[in-house]
């Protein structure tokens, strides 16, 4: 079969999103169910979906994320893309207050470090121990005894959610303090791209909007021996925030609503020069939404990323940030993978030139080799 450009043009790509629009938009929908009703039960049937493209899209908006998964038809890449492109749209006005995490309403709050820790386990609604039948859930019995309380009262719990696991350890002095700095310069990744090295916090935001898969794989190599991960939970929330402002013309701080946030604060393995000075180190994850798995990866590759900074060698991909920061966006990546679908067709004319002129004439400009090599 001989190679033929493909025609069409302008004429084609109308007809092909016209073909789109038919298979989301059938004039012949018997049950003429309004779009806005659609998105809703995405978000109520589809939410961990619908988190990670507010996460990898950075910005969250349940309904914008809803309408774009479903003009993506489930394409939660391209939903990214478009939420993505929707929010270069919006006007930014102000920085929001640190987060106050340890104030969250938790949803889910578990620990695989310790069985008491402050605030208490919660599981929450989660497929952790859940078998994976299809159907399982459509008729689960009701249990026959309600689990105990792991906490006291409401008048301990209040005393308590502000002292995590970390703070814990940091009382005896078995890990390393915190290295995050509040008056460390706000540099928003989407207005000015991290250069390298970059910062912890720069890291942190690529790795927050990053392609859950990418990070996934990533963080399962350090823990087959590709990086220096040995790791412990030391607690995994998630739950609602307020969100907070210090308008200028008020002066004080106003909230202005919640958020669903799951963020996983890492133990790993000791680091310090003597016996005496050692010390667990940290790994952090914190992500939009209800991304369990996503926020440990994160956490795990935040560790394996401060290799220089612990002052180990960087050995495995997990460890190279200018790898793992180059190749984690899922947009930027689709982008140049996706494109080798577009027309190429001068750029192929141009290779097959090249390679009949090649055969046509096989040993012009090279030398023969005595041993006939």
């Amino acid at each position: 079969m001989s190679y033929v450009a493909v025609k069409g043009g302008a004429g084609a790509i109308g007809a092909a999103h016209q073909l789109i629009a038919e298979t989301l938009y059938p004039k012949d929908n018997a049950s003429d169910t309004p779009v806005d009703q659609i998105q809703q039960q995405l978000d109520q049937h589809l939410r961990l979906g619908i988190d990670r493209i507010m996460a990898e899209a950075s910005l969250y908006d349940r309904d914008i994320a809803a309408q774009a998964f479903l003009q993506a038809q489930g394409d939660s890449i391209e939903a990214v893309f478009i939420v993505r492109a929707y929010r270069a749209t919006l006007s930014r006005f102000l920085d929001a207050e640190p987060l106050k995490l340890s104030d969250s309403q938790p949803q889910r709050h578990v620990s695989a470090a310790f069985k008491d820790v402050p605030g208490g386990q919660q599981l929450g609604a989660t497929y952790d121990y859940s078998h994976r039948l299809l159907g399982y859930f459509l008729h689960l019995p009701a249990p026959q005894n309600a689990a105990e309380p792991t906490t006291k009262p409401e008048d301990d719990a209040s005393e308590t959610r502000h002292s995590g696991v970390m703070q814990l350890l940091e009382q005896e002095g078995l890990i390393e303090t915190s290295t995050a700095a509040l008056t460390e310069e706000n540099r928003d990744i989407t207005q000015i791209p991290p250069g390298f090295p970059a910062s912890r916090a720069q890291r942190l935001q690529t790795l927050a909007r990053a392609d859950e898969g990418f990070l996934l794989g990533m963080a399962y190599s350090t823990q087959r021996g590709y990086g220096q991960n040995h790791p412990f939970i030391a607690e995994l929330r998630q739950g609602s925030v307020n969100v907070e402002i210090t308008p200028p013309e008020l002066g004080f701080t106003i909230c202005i609503g919640q958020i669903s946030m799951t963020e996983c604060q890492m133990i790993n393995q000791f680091h310090g020069d003597t016996p005496e000075q050692a010390t667990f180190t940290r790994g952090y994850g914190l992500v939009f939404g209800h991304n369990e798995r996503k926020a440990i990866a994160m956490a795990l590759l935040d560790r394996a990323l401060r290799a220089p900074e612990l002052g180990e060698k960087v050995q495995a991909p997990a460890q190279d940030e200018e790898f793992v920061l180059s190749h984690c966006d899922n947009v930027e990546a689709t982008g140049f993978v996706e494109h080798l679908k577009l027309p190429h067709h001068v750029d192929f004319q141009s290779e097959i030139a090249t390679l009949r002129a090649l055969r046509a004439h096989p040993k012009k400009g090279r030398t023969e080799h005595p041993d006939g090599l």
